[in-house]
């Protein structure tokens, strides 16, 4: 049983123009450690990392939190294996209440773009 939807879609010259005004401080704020190390791993991090704020933007809607907790949501990815969204937190907790059992991401990134899609699932 699907619980939630959520979709976004960041143009990389906005999320360009924030982390060149704020820098450091906004990858500290939106991204755990993980996220910020397998960015700098890749020879395009900057798009790594946008389109893991647009799947963070995604998951935020799918779980209809009132303030996203940006640390709390996390793009996790091994090798060999599709992204996956891990919830931390208080992001864990709604999960749980809302009855989450499974989540679906989708992302990607092209022409400016970076899009991600997030399908929450429940006990079928």
């Amino acid at each position: 049983m699907i619980l939630g939807l959520g979709l976004s879609a960041v143009a990389t010259h906005r999320f360009r123009s924030a982390e060149q005004r704020f820098g450091a401080r906004l990858h500290g704020r939106l991204f755990t450690e993980g996220e910020r190390a397998y960015a700098a791993r890749k020879r395009r991090g900057f798009e790594s990392l946008t389109v893991r704020f647009a799947a963070k933007l995604a998951a935020a809607r799918a779980l209809d939190l009132p303030t996203v907790p940006w640390q709390e949501l996390e793009v996790v990815r091994r090798r060999g294996q599709p992204p996956q969204l891990a919830f931390h937190g208080g992001a864990a907790r709604q999960a749980r209440e809302r009855g989450v059992a499974r989540t679906q991401l989708s992302v990607t990134h092209d022409a400016g773009w970076c899009l991600a899609h997030v399908v929450l699932e429940g006990p079928a």
